[in-house]
């Protein structure tokens, strides 16, 4: 079936091909408000990538959101990103641990790169600590599938930062998938407030397992392991904080 389509289609640009040819050679142009046939067209979509409820076997419940949505073209577009968290029971409101704006260009073949401004902080509240910065990143699919998003971030402080993130979607089933991810956060500088050392400060690597009602929709359970390293788990233990975590998850893709 999907042969003949092909051959209905290529038969089908042939013609159009040999009319327009015909057409020039008789000196026939087209309109000048015709647009042109490989013209760019803008499309959005939004994404929570993750939408969970993740139960720590220390410390408080969370409600952990993964957010980002996009405007714009094949080569050029905005994105809005966003990543938090609400810690259950602990008398503070929901923090970004990321919200920001960004300008993206094609580079490469599934390689954007990315560059704007970004916010950590409280959401609409000054229950923590708040900061501004710089942010430039490349975001794109790595041989095998596995999509990566790698960000540099700079604060109005002068406070560097990176961090790294990649996810894989193992199918089992048309419906059914194991999503491995793995996240590391790097600074270059110790940052009390945040918690946050010189050097390597956590890994977390993680496992879902989900299935597709749709594709715009599918439910997914899972479990994740995190430890941080050097002066960011010195700072954890000093806030009465674990440096090694485990939790269980439960949440939901959703894409409009």
């Amino acid at each position: 079936m999907k042969t003949r389509r092909l051959l209905s289609g290529t038969g089908t640009v042939l013609a159009i091909l040999t009319f327009s040819t015909a057409y020039a050679e008789e000196g026939y142009d087209a309109p000048a408000d015709w647009p042109s046939p490989m013209a760019e067209h803008n499309m959005a979509m939004a994404l929570f990538d993750r939408l969970e409820y993740a139960v720590p076997d220390k410390g408080h419940e969370e409600l952990v959101w993964d957010f980002q949505a996009w405007y714009g073209g094949d080569v050029n577009r905005v994105y809005l990103k966003s990543e938090g968290e609400n810690v259950q029971g602990d008398g503070e409101d929901a923090e970004f641990e990321s919200l920001e704006l960004l300008y993206s260009r094609l580079i490469a073949d599934f390689w954007e790169l990315q560059g704007g401004i970004g916010y950590q902080g409280g959401v609409f509240s000054d229950d923590h600590a708040e900061r501004t910065y710089g942010v430039i990143g490349l975001q794109g699919v790595m041989p095998y599938g596995i999509e990566t998003d790698v960000a540099l971030q700079v604060s109005d402080e002068g406070d560097v930062s990176a961090s790294f993130e990649g996810e894989y979607d193992l199918r089992l089933t048309q419906r059914l998938y194991l999503q491995p991810r793995t996240e590391i956060a790097m600074a270059a500088s110790e940052v009390e407030e945040f918690g946050v050392g010189e050097g390597l400060n956590s890994v977390r690597v993680g496992m879902r397992l989900g299935y597709e009602v749709s594709r715009r929709l599918a439910p997914y359970v899972g479990a994740y392991w995190e430890k941080r390293y050097g002066d960011t788990a010195d700072l954890a233990r000093a806030s009465g904080d674990s440096s090694e975590d485990t939790a269980v998850v439960a949440g939901v893709r959703l894409m409009f």
